[in-house]
């Protein structure tokens, strides 16, 4: 069965205000925010930014979600976990202080941001799934103890799972610190040793000290690595590559943790992608990154399936190419398309309605 999912194009000559003004429109004639209902508590998962990094969506048009949120009288936070990599977003006072340096002040956005605390067993769900990979998924709890749920999504490639929309961001997004560990742990990086220039930045950055020098060379310890890639972003010769076999593993768990956040929420939740400033790599680096692709769009749906699938054709459309499958010719990102299906997690099959 089709589902359907809604796009407003976004043009080079569109300022704040356009833009301000086709979200509102697609969120009034999508009715994807319709499910809303008077005081339930209302999660809205966003990507607050790395230090240095300016890909996220802007505060200034998630302030048009939470008021469309609020108008049906929601009771809304803005919320994301924090990062198993060395950064601003390691903790939850950093991340919360980086949050409003972005500008996702309550003043700007009219919600708070909460960052949950997972060190502490209480803020993590355990939700059972008994899937090929993952039984229990863990889930920060803010996400699973609320009615309703939002998935504000920036749809960008990214070096494990070929492009990064709203699987990404609530599977990998959603998940505890063990969450995205029990996801990454099957990719460690691997090193080409004639590219190594001993400088030792990816032994500095390394969250778990699963890198060494060793006679001037960089070595892994494969039983300590965590996958995280950090190691990957500071390496300026590229000597530092990923099992890109592993990363295959990635998309199907981050897709089963997805099914854990949202498996009772179906009829609870809606998606927005923003296909626009298509970078080449995760927001989460702490660096900018190259765009691969033009301004597309926003789109909006209540199927997380069919709005990826839909933000995957349109950008490749307007590219006239696959600049995923250029950017990471060793990624299938259409994988956790199919495997989102196969759990029942959508449809692929959609109708576009452009407005």
């Amino acid at each position: 069965m089709k589902s359907t999912v809604y796009f407003v194009r976004i043009t080079p000559v569109d300022g704040e205000t356009e833009i301000n003004q086709k979200l509102k429109l697609l969120i009034e004639e999508s009715k994807v925010l319709d499910f809303i209902r008077p005081k339930e508590k209302t999660a809205i998962k966003l990507h607050f930014g790395e230090q240095g990094n300016t890909g996220f969506v802007r505060p200034e048009h998630v302030r048009v979600i939470c008021d469309a949120a609020l108008e049906r009288g929601g009771d809304i936070f803005l919320s994301d976990t924090n990062t198993l990599y060395r950064g601003r977003r390691l903790n939850c006072q950093d991340h919360l202080n980086l949050a409003y340096e972005h500008g996702f002040t309550r003043e700007i956005t009219h919600a708070p941001v909460v960052i949950p605390d997972d060190t502490r067993e209480e803020n993590v769900a355990n939700v059972q799934i008994d899937q090929k990979y993952i039984k229990s998924a863990k889930v920060a709890g803010v996400f699973i103890e609320a009615d309703g749920f939002i998935a504000v999504n920036h749809f960008k490639g990214h070096i494990l799972t070929g492009f990064g929309g709203a699987l990404k961001n609530v599977g990998m997004g959603c998940a505890s610190r063990q969450g995205k560990l029990a996801q990454h742990c099957n990719a460690a990086p691997v090193i080409y040793a004639e590219k190594c220039i001993g400088c030792g930045e990816c032994e500095i950055i390394c969250p778990v000290k699963a890198v060494k020098l060793v006679d001037k060379k960089s070595t892994v310890d494969t039983k300590k690595c965590i996958g995280c890639a950090s190691c990957l972003a500071v390496c300026p010769t590229m000597a530092m590559f990923i099992d890109f076999k592993a990363g295959s593993q990635v998309q199907d768990k981050m897709v089963e943790y997805s099914l854990a956040v949202l498996k009772d929420k179906k009829k609870k939740s809606g998606f927005i992608n923003f296909a626009v400033k298509i970078n080449k790599e995760c927001d989460c680096w702490g660096m900018e990154n190259p765009r691969i692709g033009p301004d597309v769009g926003i789109l909006a749906s209540n199927d997380p399936v069919s709005i990826d699938q839909a933000s995957f054709d349109l950008v490749i459309r307007e590219s006239g190419k696959d600049i995923f499958k250029e950017a990471h010719p060793e990624q299938d990102g259409t994988k956790q398309l199919k495997y989102a299906q196969s759990i029942g997690l959508g449809s692929r099959d959609y109708a576009l309605v452009e407005l």
